[in-house]
């Protein structure tokens, strides 16, 4: 396939298929990330230099006896010298996590929002993002980056958080004030990365998955509002404005409830936090939340469908009762329901994955979005020829 591109980007290119295939497949030697990924031997033992110099990836000590008898040392991603901070700003709080390159979760913090204005959330939020620099520091591990997830309908072409109507927020540029608290926090440049929360949820389960998402999972998140961050095509879908996934405003009845936005009728009315907290049995909910699930399954059709948030943490029995309301559709359509599992990560699920948006970006060079970083800066050099992606 052709590209436009310099030799640069063909490089980050080729680095990100070797990363990607030792997440696939850990433990490949050199010669088989050759035969994997298709580059030569040189570029393979090049760039695997590069990545094991910059922490990326790491060596075992035994080696293991290929076919044809010679020796050869397994390589994996390296939990020990790289990792990512993750940032959920809730509706109500705050969490920030460290994590490592595979997604564990190696230290984490809770606080109230002090208040809802954007930049004393951006304040509180970096002086957490600081403690947990130190904390990876402490470890001697480099952080490559911040992701934030925040809760309402981001659009990544603008860096404008659109919508956030639980926080009073309307066409809010987010950057400026972060980028602003992380210099007053002393921290050094990071690459930040910004997405709606449900989106960042999505990443937890995508990009540290044990392999059940495959191309396309969808994560619905339920707290005080209601969304859904959908992975398809191994690309986020975010919609033109970020709106993609703002399930929580579809409208489930036509002149139902007030909703926070302003509409009647939304679904966030009838499984929103608020209503469950008012419902005698807030199982009840858990049917709404159950069609729902079934109209994002015949919609976009994914290999798995992810429940977690605050509210299935509370009241369990929610995702119990939209899985049956689920299988109940399935049943009568006579097709087999799809996966339905709650979050690994419970309640850090938005933060880990906001941690996952960076090595998101990392591992897709050719993503059509630019990275947003604290200093605003380019992330490559402007394109100038046209070459192939998998030239040496």
């Amino acid at each position: 396939m052709k590209t436009t591109g310099d030799q640069q980007l063909v490089k980050r290119i080729n680095r990100s298929v070797l990363l990607r295939q030792l997440r696939a497949q850990p433990g490949l030697s050199r010669a088989q990330l050759a035969t994997e990924s298709g580059l030569t031997k040189s570029t393979v033992s090049l760039l695997v230099r590069e990545l094991i110099d910059e922490g990326w990836v790491t060596e075992t000590d035994v080696t293991t006896t290929q076919s044809q008898g010679r020796p050869s040392t397994p390589l994996h991603i390296d939990t020990r010298s790289r990792g990512l901070i993750g940032v959920e700003v809730a509706v109500e709080a705050l969490r920030v996590v460290g994590v490592s390159l595979t997604g564990q979760v190696l230290c984490a913090a809770e606080e109230a929002l002090n208040g809802t204005k954007p930049e004393d959330v951006c304040r509180q939020a970096a002086r957490l993002i600081a403690r947990t620099y130190k904390q990876l520091q402490q470890r001697n591990i480099e952080a490559l980056g911040v992701g934030v997830g925040l809760p309402g309908a981001f659009d990544e072409a603008t860096g404008m958080l659109r919508f956030a109507p639980n926080l009073g927020w309307r066409n809010v540029d987010l950057m400026p004030p972060i980028a602003e608290a992380l210099a007053k926090a002393k921290l050094p440049e990071l690459k930040v990365h910004l997405q709606n929360e449900a989106d960042t949820a999505a990443l937890s389960e995508y990009e540290f998955s044990d392999g059940d998402a495959k191309d396309s999972l969808i994560f619905v998140t339920c707290g005080v509002g209601v969304g859904a961050g959908i992975v398809l095509n191994d690309r986020l879908f975010t919609g033109v404005q970020g709106m993609a996934g703002e399930i929580g405003h579809n409208i489930l009845q036509i002149d139902g409830p007030l909703c926070s936005c302003g509409r009647r009728g939304c679904a966030e009315t009838f499984f929103g936090a608020r209503t469950l907290a008012k419902l005698p049995d807030p199982t009840q909910g858990g049917h709404y939340l159950g069609v729902v699930l079934q109209n994002l399954w015949t919609t976009f059709n994914p290999s798995t469908l992810v429940v977690g948030g605050p509210s299935c943490d509370t009241y369990p029995g929610i995702v119990k009762a939209a899985q049956d309301t689920l299988q109940r559709y399935a049943d009568a359509a006579g097709m087999a329901a799809p996966t339905v599992r709650p979050a690994r990560y419970g309640l850090l699920a938005s933060a880990v994955g906001a941690a996952a948006l960076v090595l998101h970006h990392e591992l897709r060079p050719m993503h059509t979005g630019t990275p947003l970083a604290a200093a605003r800066q380019a992330d490559s050099e402007p394109l100038s020829h046209t070459t192939t992606t998998t030239a040496d």
